[in-house]
């Protein structure tokens, strides 16, 4: 396993890092794995040498940070990890149990610890942008946390490059502690991040972290899974043509590889230069082990031409595009050019 400093600071954390969104408790959504078929995950992450493991305070509705809480106790050395959780989405009732206001964070991250069995949190994270909290207001709260000790280091989620320069304006204006990590998401069917957010991490020394490297399970060329066929988003986000198109290219690189799809997909994440950590979330151990084989995969000139040639520019993906995304498709014309279009197709 390899190690890297995380962003502009001295966490020292592993390049793959396990993802537990699929920990918690069915109630929540059909494909989670109870506390049972949590723990084997759990061991064989550690047993590769991951030391880092992302969590929410919305994975499961609180139980997700309990299950893998309870199991990080009985099997792992506390002070050997890197547990990293996020804040924001609404977890139980109440107008104010949501958001990223003084109130729902500082009462957030005394659940998030009460759940984990911990004393502190090592990165506490945004999940997203809050447009109807004043970003002083948040970070004033995040920086007070990190001084109190409850959290060592604060980071970010989805969102515009805007946004995460108006907290680095307002973190230098006021002293307050910057955000060492920047969690988005990344593959080889979506790579809008690629145009501002990555190059301006790198300028201001930010890490990334990369989720759904798979594309949801597109990349792996496991769409019948029961989470792709029970997860609206997956449909949202990656059921247009250009993204199958991408889906193809990738099998056809394993093919000739002779390797797993979603280990040439894991490969190219990996390999990218402005990734830092790339999230595993794994049903399997067999999954934890191709994300393992891929940070020594390389890919030549030709196989990245493969992989890319069939990307097209799309909507961003983040809170504010959900349920209004354009799939990358012709759209029909319009009025005037829907005739001439239609004159043109006769001629």
């Amino acid at each position: 396993m390899d190690y890297l400093n995380l962003g502009n600071s001295g966490l020292k954390v592993s390049r793959l890092c396990l993802g537990t969104m699929n920990m918690g408790s069915k109630e929540w959504k059909p494909w989670i794995f109870d506390e049972t078929q949590s723990e084997p995950l759990l061991r064989h992450a550690l047993d590769s040498g991951i030391n880092f493991i992302d969590l929410a305070d919305f994975y499961s509705s609180g139980a997700g940070e309990e299950v893998v809480g309870r199991i990080l106790k009985r099997i792992a050395q506390r002070d050997e990890l890197v547990l990293a959780t996020k804040v924001g989405y609404p977890i139980g009732g109440g107008a104010n149990n949501q958001g990223h206001s003084r109130k729902h964070i500082m009462k957030s991250i005394d659940d998030s610890l009460r759940r984990m069995g911990t004393d502190y949190i090592d990165m506490y994270m945004l999940h997203y942008f809050d447009v109807n909290t004043p970003v002083e207001e948040t970070w004033e709260a995040m920086n007070d946390i990190v001084r109190s000790g409850k959290a060592r280091y604060v980071g970010v989620s989805t969102m515009y490059s805007w946004q995460l320069a108006k907290i680095l304006w307002c973190c230098d204006r006021n002293g307050f502690t910057r955000p060492i990590n920047m969690q988005l998401q990344l593959n080889c069917a979506y790579r809008e991040e690629e145009r501002e957010m990555l190059p301006f991490c790198r300028d201001q020394r930010i890490g990334v972290s990369v989720f759904s490297p798979l594309a949801r399970g597109l990349l792996s060329c496991d769409i019948s899974s029961v989470r792709n066929q029970t997860d609206f988003f997956t449909h949202e986000m990656y059921a247009d043509t250009t993204s199958r198109q991408v889906a193809e290219s990738v099998s056809r690189v394993a093919q000739w590889r002779g390797v797993p799809a979603a280990q040439i997909a894991q490969s190219w994440v990996l390999n990218h230069p402005a990734v830092d950590v790339m999230l595993v979330g794994a049903d399997s151990v067999a999954q934890i082990d191709s994300a393992v084989a891929a940070l020594s995969t390389s890919l030549s000139e030709e196989e990245r031409y493969e992989l890319e040639r069939n990307y097209t520019p799309c909507d961003v993906i983040n809170d504010y595009t959900a349920g209004k995304r354009i799939a990358r498709e012709s759209r029909a014309a319009r009025q005037y050019f829907e005739h001439t279009t239609q004159a043109r197709n006769i001629a």
